[in-house]
């Protein structure tokens, strides 16, 4: 778990917030209490490597899937994909994105937000960057002279609206492996 204390004060605002701003008919299915995760329990679900679904958008505003390795660090989602590929350029051109983390009817973790790009190419790269490429290097087990590095743009994920429903949470927190 890398989240400090005040991330995941700001992850459970974020949960609070976007659940109470929902529609009635996300309420009748996502209850707090009863069908929700804390920011503590996406924390410990998110550990390591999720596939996520990512959606974006293209010029004519027609929207688009795909996958993606997603990481959840520092209570946001961090992204990756080749610099050539369709989402690359949907999202340098329009960096609106939502994305989805679900493991069949157990859980669901959906999120909107803006897509920062962490080390995008002939710019300087956010200041977190070095502390993230050093946690991807690390996951993948991979050597950090490697080529994949540069040939990738990392993206996080700044949420404007997140939630996290679960048919049973206590449940699929006791099948979590040991982290």
């Amino acid at each position: 778990m890398f989240e400090t204390p005040d991330e995941l004060h700001s992850l459970q605002v974020l949960l609070d917030t976007s659940w109470a701003g929902s529609s009635n008919h996300l309420k009748s299915i996502i209850r707090p209490g009863e069908s929700t995760l804390d920011a503590e329990q996406v924390v410990q679900v998110c550990q390591g490597m999720c596939t996520l679904a990512i959606a974006t958008v293209t010029r004519r505003g027609e929207p688009r899937i795909s996958g993606a390795d997603g990481h959840l660090l520092h209570g946001r989602w961090i992204v990756g994909t080749h610099r050539q590929a369709a989402k690359a350029r949907h999202l340098a051109a329009r960096p609106g994105i939502s994305a989805t983390f679900m493991r069949g009817e157990q859980l669901g973790i959906f999120t909107h937000g803006r897509a920062v790009p962490l080390n995008p190419e002939g710019t300087s790269s956010d200041p977190t960057w070095p502390t993230v490429r050093d946690y991807l290097v690390h996951h993948y087990d991979d050597d950090s002279d490697n080529p994949f590095w540069d040939e990738n743009v990392w993206y996080r994920i700044d949420p404007s609206w997140m939630v996290a429903y679960s048919t049973d949470p206590v449940g699929l927190l006791d099948q979590q492996p040991p982290v």
